[in-house]
């Protein structure tokens, strides 16, 4: 029995382990939702409509009963400036509390996802618990990176009130032309905005990865975006632009025959306006329907695009910092038997290889890539030509015994070692005599054993 253990064949995780293609970022990140779906589908989902429940319950309660408090008020009360004032504000704080609750679950998204797709690459499958403990210590980051969206948005607005209060302030408010150049110069800066949103976005595309798989702190997980994504920009982009158009269209291609069949349920489910709690029941329900359905939708698009963003995040770790060979042995270490201690973290980061403020190196194009690593890139094999007419084919040529020529021995390098004696002159050993052929007159008759001369029978 010989000392060789047989071990099962690795796990495949959900992307090969070497830089990926433009069109494999894209596959995949859609393809992802089937190596865990309890977790990114059915949790995504799940948190969403929570939190959009959640939100619409608080605000039509708010709102309720505030405005039916100023209802009961005249507005010649001494009391209703104050009342409007507090309806307005309790109205600003619930809208910045359902903010607030969107923020903290688009983090909580991306945290998830990102530990996920970061076990998946192993070929391991977490449990819910697992990836909750590994996005937990990052929460807060998260949490503080999907905010600079909603600040980036209110610095925008702020902006635009400032150069209207400065027109007004002016005295240009009064007349056409200065309306007209007031709208001119807001459409100039939303225009000017778009170009620096995709910029931005795209340059940090990569924060939530980092900030989950490498426990970097903020201001880390920013540089570090900024300079993985140099030379991969447009892969980045593309990638998440296809996505939101693809996911986009979904949502068109589903809400307009959805709600088209929804207000025909509406005229006949109540014809005469009923007030029948079924007949309202029904028409709610219609009403409500594509409502979900665009809010599952709105899930599923947050966990693609996130899925995206990892998938590029490890696309330029295994460009510039070579991911692909340490995620390479992990697996190979872990199939063999490594504890989790031994084995560490794959994706920490290797100061001698990480990205500096240096240009990123030169990228191989996806072509050349795809050929190396499907086994193209070696030269064909030669074949000599054969005349097309058979008649022209040479014959064989007869073989000649070579004659060996003596070769010089060796030279010793090292010092202290004898030279090596004379060889002797390589000869062919001289051919045998060929053997006599047998006699035609021998006699070749055959005789039974035994029945030879000198034996008896």
């Amino acid at each position: 029995m010989t000392g060789q253990t047989w071990t099962p064949a690795p796990r495949r995780g959900i992307i090969p382990l070497h830089p990926l293609s433009f069109g494999m970022l894209l596959g995949r990140s859609f393809s992802a939702l089937r190596h865990n779906p309890k977790v990114l589908f059915g949790f995504g989902v799940v948190i969403q409509l929570i939190v959009v429940v959640l939100s619409a319950s608080v605000m039509a309660f708010v709102f309720a009963t505030t405005f039916a408090r100023l209802e009961s008020l005249s507005p010649s009360s001494p009391d209703f400036e104050a009342v409007l004032a507090g309806t307005v504000g309790m109205n600003i704080l619930a809208g910045i509390a359902v903010g607030l609750a969107s923020i903290a679950f688009t983090a909580l998204m991306q945290g998830v996802v990102a530990a996920e797709i970061g076990n998946a690459a192993v070929g391991v499958k977490a449990t819910l618990g697992t990836l909750w403990k590994k996005m937990l210590p990052a929460f807060w980051r998260l949490a503080a990176f999907a905010s600079l969206s909603v600040a980036f948005v209110f610095g925008i607005i702020v902006i635009a009130f400032l150069i209207i209060a400065a027109f007004i302030a002016g005295g240009l408010g009064g007349s056409m032309e200065a309306i007209g150049g007031l709208v001119v110069l807001l459409i100039v800066l939303v225009l000017a905005t778009i170009p620096l949103v995709v910029w931005l976005t795209t340059k940090l595309l990569l924060v939530p990865s980092i900030l989950v798989l490498e426990r970097a702190t903020f201001r880390d997980a920013l540089v570090r975006s900024w300079r993985l994504t140099r030379g991969r920009f447009w892969v980045a982009w593309g990638v998440t632009f296809l996505i939101g158009a693809i996911m986009g269209l979904a949502m068109q291609v589903v809400n307009i025959p959805v709600a088209l069949v929804s207000s025909m349920l509406g005229t006949v489910i109540a014809p005469t306006g009923s007030t029948d709690p079924s007949a309202v029941m029904g028409f709610v329900f219609a009403l409500l329907a594509p409502q979900i359905l665009l809010l599952v939708l709105q899930a599923v698009t947050l966990v693609v695009q996130s899925t995206a963003g990892t998938l590029v995040y490890l696309d330029c770790r295994m460009r510039y910092e070579g991911l692909d060979q340490a995620l390479i042995s992990h697996v190979e270490r872990r199939d063999l038997g490594w504890s989790a201690e031994q084995l560490g973290d794959p994706f920490a980061v290797d100061r001698d290889r990480a990205v500096t403020s240096a240009p990123p190196p030169k990228q191989v194009p996806e072509w050349a890539m795809n050929a190396q690593y499907q086994g193209a890139g070696y030269p064909p094999p030669q074949y000599p030509a054969y005349p097309a007419d058979p008649s022209a084919m040479q014959a064989p040529q007869q073989y000649a015994p070579q004659q060996y020529a003596p070769q010089p021995p060796p030279p010793y390098a090292g010092p202290g070692y004898p030279a090596p004696p004379a060889a002797a002159p390589t000869t062919p050993p001289p051919a045998a005599p060929p053997a006599a052929a047998p006699s035609d007159t021998a006699a070749t008759t055959w005789t039974a054993p035994g029945s030879g001369p000198g034996q008896s029978a």
